[in-house]
């Protein structure tokens, strides 16, 4: 998905839609994933460095942390309508789904049971979950397998968020009956058999019997109630009830376990409470609960909401006295209860005041972009009790795509000579060194998209180069292009190359989000003059998102922009060659080769792993050649924590960005 980051700021599309590290690489079943940790549980005793420090220098309040990381702020704190990565700074720590991430501990592999206690698999298509018992949100009502139903189809529901998008295909059928194009409900497959065959009513034709319905049962829902019972647990649909604990997916068709499992672990499935929602506006077709929206609800998590500043500029989260985790053994460090009573997260502070509260131990974690290292660090009160390494949390690139794309129904970079003209153009360990170099360590990498090498075997499979900086072989191919598209380009020597009959190169607009952070500046520069240096003119051209969301044909889309595209989940193909090349319109190429979609098509549910992996080398290979965009350095996720801050668990997998969670962290050696 196009998403926005608090580090690189880029539109939402609502298109099938990943996500930084010392790396630990889980194959299973058809999937690699990565994990990033630091040792979460306090220790008894700290190193004599440490304990020194901390007599000295700690936080002001030791009950509260404050987080201004976040440069933007959330849209929605309902799970299911968010749609900025930022939003899970909040989800993920009041509500939790059935399973969770976890890091390289998890004996699963990529999950481990959370609300469930555990599950089974059969045959990459049969979902068992058993609830934990004695589970409750924080205002005392139960969780159990019907909740668990009532969320799932909620989700798909209402038809916010990312809702029916993560699922077709998957639980949701892309055509038929069911579907939202003919139905106009996003609905989870049997679920309308499953209403007419217990309620006698014309579900599976009428659509309008459906919504009211489905309408009124998830806005009044009573688990005790024969008729929901009888509904829920209907075999024949996606989510079926088998007993009060125990909940079951069933899928259209098998699909990698790890790559499901990681899908349903993500924050549209976090848990929440029907009673209070059906308390608070209900369930409607196609519509958000406005009151959850803004105020959010109880949870089971180690934290609750304990209040909203308008616009979502601050939450307060408070420790959640009945969690229960408090009384659980054997769970993983992201399902401990809290060790810092209260955290306050701070969303949208400006990089000045963020820089000012983290220099002066106002705030406990923050971020500032890469170019400005040296002047926060400057400022930096307390450089006596560490290094800039010590306030630094670096968890390294992750599978998220960095590029420019190039408009290919819209000439000239329609022409394929004309590409490869551009990607060969680029001077790419500049563009590196100069916008991620500080103190003589780059916090980015260069890489071959589609994927990341985060993606592990699925990266680049086979060993393709990085297209290279070569000033003569782009002049080559342009030349060749401009006899193509019949326009001509002066090079600095005064070299006409192309057609010298022909008018000469118009520049070429490339849209990039309004306002450009000083990172993008310096990358755009570059970008400009090495593309100058071939006689190619670029005009960057800012945009707002609701402008770039405008994007969406060829013709009203200019002949480059720069995006950046990040999976929901970590599948190299349904999540990421997918989206980034076929036709979808969400990243502003539209390449539509017949042998690319078909093959993405006929792999994308593959289980067998050689022609897997075969599939995606030949994809691969086919891009390469195509070159539809120039690859950007992919970004460090990191950020400034406060050295007696200790505890942090991140994980790149959960959604864009990747994210930590407050339960883990404490200081010193509370």
């Amino acid at each position: 998905m196009r998403v926005f980051t608090h580090r690189n700021r880029v539109a939402v599309s609502r298109t099938v839609t990943v996500v930084v590290i010392v790396v630990v690489i889980v194959a299973a079943a058809v999937g690699a994933y990565v994990f990033t940790t630091t040792t979460p549980t306090p220790s008894s005793s700290m190193s004599s460095s440490a304990s020194s420090m901390m007599s000295t220098f700690g936080p002001t309040n030791s009950s509260v942390l404050i987080d201004d990381s976040q440069t933007r702020t959330p849209d929605t704190l309902d799970p299911a309508t968010g749609t900025r990565s930022i939003d899970q700074w909040v989800f993920n720590q009041v509500w939790q789904p059935l399973v969770t991430f976890v890091g390289p501990n998890s004996t699963q592999g990529v999950v481990a049971p959370c609300l469930a206690e555990n599950y089974s698999v059969q045959n990459n298509q049969y979902y068992t979950f058993d609830i934990r018992p004695d589970v409750t949100f924080s205002n005392g009502d139960p969780m159990n397998a019907a909740v668990a139903w009532w969320n799932f189809v909620r989700d798909g529901y209402i038809n916010q968020g990312f809702g029916n998008f993560n699922y077709e295909y998957l639980t949701q059928p892309a055509t038929g009956p069911e579907s939202l194009a003919t139905s106009g409900l996003s609905l989870y497959w049997g679920v309308l058999e499953a209403i007419q065959n217990v309620t006698g009513l014309p579900a599976t034709t009428n659509y309008n019997v459906a919504q009211s319905v489905l309408n009124n049962l998830l806005s009044n829902f009573d688990p005790n109630n024969a008729t929901i019972q009888k509904i829920m647990s209907y075999p024949n649909q996606a989510f079926v009830v088998s007993g009060p604990m125990t909940f079951v997916i069933k899928l259209l068709m098998p699909y990698s376990s790890a790559f499901y499992l990681s899908n349903i672990a993500q924050w549209w499935l976090l848990i929440i409470d029907p009673a209070y929602v059906d308390a608070h506006g209900g369930v409607q077709a196609n519509t958000p609960n406005a009151y959850f929206n803004l105020n959010g609800g109880p949870g089971t998590g180690p934290y609750y909401i304990a209040s909203v500043a308008a616009g979502f500029s601050t939450v307060v989260l408070k420790a959640n006295p009945t969690y229960w985790g408090l009384h659980a053994t054997n769970i993983p460090p992201v399902l401990q209860p809290a060790h810092i009573p209260v955290v306050i997260v701070n969303f949208g502070v400006s990089a000045n005041e963020r820089q000012l509260a983290f220099d002066t131990n106002q705030a406990q974690i923050s971020w500032v972009e890469s170019p400005l290292f040296g002047h926060m660090w400057s400022g930096y009160n307390y450089k006596q009790y560490t290094t800039f390494s010590g306030v630094l949390d670096n968890f390294g690139a992750g599978p998220n795509a960095f590029f420019v794309t190039m408009n290919v129904g819209k000439s000239p970079t329609s022409n394929n000579d004309f590409r490869l003209a551009v990607v060969h153009a680029i001077n790419y360990t500049q563009l590196l060194d100069e916008t991620y170099g500080f103190n003589g360590t780059v916090y980015a990498e260069n890489y071959l998209g589609p994927l990341t090498p985060e993606y592990g075997q699925y990266y680049n499979p086979g060993h393709l180069p990085l297209y290279s900086y070569d000033t003569g072989l782009a002049a080559s191919y342009l030349n060749e292009a401009g006899q193509a598209e019949n326009f001509s380009v002066t090079l600095p020597n005064g070299t006409v190359i192309g057609n010298p009959s022909a008018p000469p190169l118009a520049p070429l607009t490339m849209a990039v989000y309004a306002p450009m952070t000083e990172t993008e500046q310096t990358q755009f520069a570059i970008i400009q003059s090495d593309l100058g240096q071939i006689g190619i003119p670029i005009a960057v051209e800012p945009v707002t998102s609701s402008e770039m969301g405008t994007f969406v044909t060829p013709q009203l889309t200019p002949p480059m922009a720069s995006l950046f595209w990040g999976p929901d989940w970590v599948d190299p193909v349904f999540q990421q060659m997918y989206p980034l090349m076929t036709w979808l319109p969400a990243e502003c190429v539209y390449m539509n080769v017949t042998q690319i979609n078909n093959l993405v098509t006929s792999i994308m549910f593959d289980q067998n792993q050689t022609t897997y992996m075969q599939g995606i080398a030949q994809l691969y290979s086919l891009d390469y050649n195509y070159a539809p965009m120039i690859w950007l350095p992919n970004a460090d996720a990191y950020v400034l924590k406060q050295p007696y801050v200790q505890g942090m668990v991140y994980s790149s997998l959960s959604t864009v960005g990747g994210m930590y969670w407050f339960n883990t962290l404490y200081y010193g050696s509370s």
